[in-house]
């Protein structure tokens, strides 16, 4: 019984996995000691099985998780009759190790253009980590005053997802990923730069969006909502197909003169958009919806195409979003915090751009080649050049 933990060290384990006590952790050590006796047994009949470690916390994670989902979907049974039924030990082993071997070694891999050990995933990756990291000490959840807050948590974690997507050969997913968090930080830019009354207006269609979809508890309350809405469009002229663009973007009749704003539209590109000065990804925002919407572009796509636009459009949307959390963070924290923070954005910054620097450079590469041959669809949309 090599490399195996004995009962202490596994009771230790499960402590520290938070395992429910109400389990029967007996069963459960007599089930990892019999799976490993059995992946043993594997790997002497199996030269690839031999080279494949067995991790301890992944294995029992896969046994604990079988036994407890189990025991849901079969109220009838009890925990105190499986234990001793040997039939039930081994489909729970059987499960647990074509699962552990399937899913942890031998899983099929997109192939990707990179990992997270490259300068360009694992600075912003470093950065993010630390950004999450100092927005969980805020206060979240409440809408009224942590609407700022909640938006930039929502940007950043989608920036996480979008390199973990990368990451793993998910490039067009990536891709349509960004587009979220393009809209995303275009609400924040513009609630940032307006302020009051566009954030109380922001509320109020977040209400509205609650009783459009049945949310509201009473009937009563619902109707006075619906009343002023239709109150609110026909100041502005709009009729009742209108209801769901009103809902969504409506809240932007509350930035000053926006009704006299050039190109203006109750949409995202012409409004919300517009109103954030991040107009000229308009075309990119265009390429990434058709993408989201599993169009012809979407599966005949040139993953080194779209990891590159990818890239460069999260690097422009990070700083961006950074230089929002910066403000908040800086004017929250004490004067060490601060000193800490501005240290780390001297190192990591000039890294952060050149990063971006270097892939801006190889996508630029890449488009001159392909001017040389037939432009195809993918190459008549530019990335932006902007930063800010």
């Amino acid at each position: 019984m090599a490399n195996r933990l004995d009962e202490t060290n596994f009771r230790a384990l499960l402590k520290a996995l938070n395992v429910p006590a109400r389990l029967d952790w007996d069963f459960l050590y007599q089930a990892y000691t019999d799976a490993k006796e059995s992946s043993e047994g594997f790997a002497e009949q199996n030269n690839i099985i031999a080279r494949m470690a067995v991790n301890d916390v992944t294995l029992t994670l896969y046994l604990v998780n079988e036994h407890y989902f189990y025991l849901i979907a079969h109220p009838d049974q009890k925990e105190a009759d499986l234990v001793k039924d040997e039939k039930y030990e081994q489909l729970l082993l059987s499960i647990s190790l074509d699962k552990y071997y399937t899913n942890e070694h031998l899983a099929y891999r997109n192939a990707a253009f990179s990992n997270r050990f490259q300068p360009e995933i694992s600075t912003i990756s470093l950065y993010l980590n630390f950004v999450l990291g100092m927005l969980s000490r805020y206060h979240q959840g409440e809408p009224n005053v942590t609407l700022i807050v909640d938006i930039m948590q929502k940007g950043f974690s989608m920036a996480q997802c979008i390199v973990a997507l990368l990451t793993g050969g998910f490039e067009t997913e990536a891709f349509s990923t960004w587009r979220t968090l393009h809209e995303n930080e275009c609400i924040l830019l513009t609630l940032v730069r307006y302020q009051q009354p566009v954030i109380q207006e922001y509320l109020k269609h977040l209400r509205y969006a609650v009783a459009f979809r049945g949310g509201i508890p009473t009937k009563e309350e619902t109707d006075q909502i619906f009343e002023q809405m239709k109150s609110e469009m026909r100041v502005h002229d709009l009729k009742s197909k209108d209801m769901k663009r009103f809902i969504e973007y409506g809240w932007l009749y509350g930035i000053p003169d926006i009704e006299k704003m050039e190109g203006f539209k109750l949409n995202f590109r012409d409004g919300v958009e517009r109103a954030a000065n991040l107009r000229e990804y308009a075309k990119v925002y265009e390429m990434s919806s058709e993408i989201a919407h599993s169009s012809p572009l979407l599966i005949y796509s040139r993953k080194d195409y779209f990891y590159q636009v990818t890239v460069l459009n999260l690097y422009e949307s990070f700083f961006r979003l950074e230089k929002v959390f910066s403000s908040l963070y800086l004017s929250t924290v004490s004067k060490e915090e601060q000193e800490s923070y501005r240290r780390m954005q001297s190192l990591y910054r000039g890294e952060l751009m050149a990063c971006y620097t270097v892939a801006k450079h190889r996508f630029a590469e890449r488009q001159q080649a392909a001017a040389k041959q037939n432009p195809s669809l993918e190459q008549k949309t530019n990335p932006t050049d902007s930063e800010d």
